[in-house]
């Protein structure tokens, strides 16, 4: 398992390669959190360190980490029972944000 997962076992990961660099793999970052806040009613926390930043979240029936390096996103969640059922969706529109949202920095 990964250095990200504090989640043990989870329901979703994804994981994504990048040339970003930290400083636009920052602005990615804060760009998710702002939409998992806004559009998902997450709540978020942010740990900036040197390297990478880690954030975890969290709402009724789902939390998880992403972890946001310089050459690399990491996202593990776990799942309640009800969001299971719509894994293949959910796992699908997170690939696809996070692959456009890499593109646009890139």
């Amino acid at each position: 398992m990964s250095e990200s997962a504090q989640i043990l076992y989870p329901d979703l990961h994804i994981e994504r390669q990048h040339t970003l660099g930290l400083a636009r793999a920052r602005q990615v970052t804060d760009d998710w959190i702002q939409s998992a806040e806004q559009d998902y009613r997450m709540t978020c926390h942010l740990q900036r360190l040197e390297d990478k930043d880690i954030v975890t979240f969290k709402r009724t029936g789902a939390t998880g980490q992403l972890l946001s390096a310089p050459d690399k996103f990491e996202l593990d969640a776990k799942l309640g029972f009800l969001f299971k059922s719509f894994l293949p969706k959910i796992k699908q529109q997170i690939e696809q944000n996070l692959d456009k949202a890499i593109a646009e920095k890139s």
